[in-house]
């Protein structure tokens, strides 16, 4: 029966796995995430509470009637919502996802083998039922692996950008970062030579290609997209792309699920004021407001906002800087990250007005 039983569970793991290989790739590969993502869908709704309950009896049930592990590959049809492929952020194949699935299923496939070694119905179904765990144990086994495959790109990267002398430009955010980032290369491209990061090109090796790929002399500016999914990535980050404008461009609870409180998520996204020369931050959030009072302590900060009080404006009808309105707001436009993109221009010296 274990055999039978391994082979359903290896059927299983294929569609499960791909999941949470995703979850880890978009969370930056980062532990544990698979793991935190698998409770917080595990316990979204009643359909997969149901399916998560029924998973813990078949594992529990598999120690005096092996049939009974038969639950836990069926459960794998949650977590309902959580796609295979993915809608925000699609699974890609890269080598470095290619190494995490070959490591991850061949744990499971040791997992599984002991279990029929030992004819032990619930060590097969718990190498599926803890996949998620099993995902982030092999993340802490790649990682130092990882960090040393990557750093001969990082360098060469770091090289190039000291190499061009290009002003940095790094933008964070909760969301608007890309939106933010197309809208200021689009405004500083009227004046300068810009490269922007491609796509969502916004971790340690998304970065590292973008300079690689796309940076070439007579480049006078790199618009670089930071994100993060914890504390000290983006200050790992400025060590080696250094900015001479970092920008913030909103705060809201996307990130809960990492940061637990707003607060917190502010702190990881501040890093990338640490190392600027100046810092453009949008007001609009409280916590934000108060962040640009602190920092403006240390370093030169353009505030900018929808509403409130600033040096760039940007509201329902009128684009206003320095308390004179200059323009129309386009229609269509997201009034918040234009405003920060405005911010930039009046950083690096580009006429916002004629921007």
């Amino acid at each position: 029966m274990t055999w039978a039983l391994a082979a359903v569970c290896l059927l299983a793991v294929v569609p499960a796995g791909l999941r949470w290989i995703r979850v880890a790739q978009r969370e930056h590969y980062l532990p544990p995430s698979a793991t935190r993502f698998a409770v917080r869908w595990w316990l979204n709704g009643p359909a997969n509470r149901s399916l998560a309950a029924l998973a813990f009896v078949g594992l529990l049930g598999s120690q005096w009637s092996p049939p009974a592990g038969l639950l836990v590959p069926l459960a794998q049809l949650g977590p309902i919502g959580l796609s295979v492929r993915g809608v925000s952020s699609p699974l890609a194949w890269t080598p470095r996802l290619r190494r995490l699935a070959f490591l991850a299923g061949a744990l499971v496939v040791l997992v599984f083998l002991v279990g029929v070694r030992l004819d032990s119905a619930p060590i097969v179904v718990a190498g599926l039922f803890g996949l998620p765990l099993i995902v982030d144990a092999a993340l802490l086994v790649l990682s130092p692996v990882e960090s040393a495959l990557s750093s001969k790109w990082v360098a060469r990267a770091a090289r190039k950008l000291d190499a061009v002398r290009a002003d940095v430009v790094a933008i964070t955010g909760s969301y608007g970062k890309t939106t933010t980032k197309n809208y200021t290369a689009h405004l500083l491209s009227t004046a300068l030579r810009v490269v922007a990061s491609p796509a969502s090109f916004n971790n340690r090796m998304g970065l590292a290609r973008a300079i690689n790929e796309n940076l070439t002399p007579g480049t006078q500016v790199f618009v670089a997209e930071m994100g993060t999914y914890g504390r000290g990535e983006i200050a790992e980050l400025t060590e080696w792309i250094p900015p001479r404008v970092a920008a913030m461009v909103a705060i809201g609870p996307v990130h809960l699920e990492r940061f637990r409180t707003e607060e917190r998520i502010v702190e990881a996204k501040a890093e990338i004021l640490d190392r600027a020369e100046i810092g453009v931050i949008c007001i609009d959030h409280p916590l934000l407001a108060a962040l640009a009072r602190d920092r403006a302590r240390e370093l030169e900060i353009i505030e900018v906002s929808t509403g409130e009080p600033a040096r760039i404006v940007v509201d329902g009808q009128h684009v206003t800087v320095d308390g004179a309105v200059v323009a129309d707001t386009p229609g269509g436009a997201f009034k918040a990250n234009l405003a920060v993109a405005l911010g930039i221009c009046l950083a690096l010296g580009v006429d916002p007005v004629e921007a």
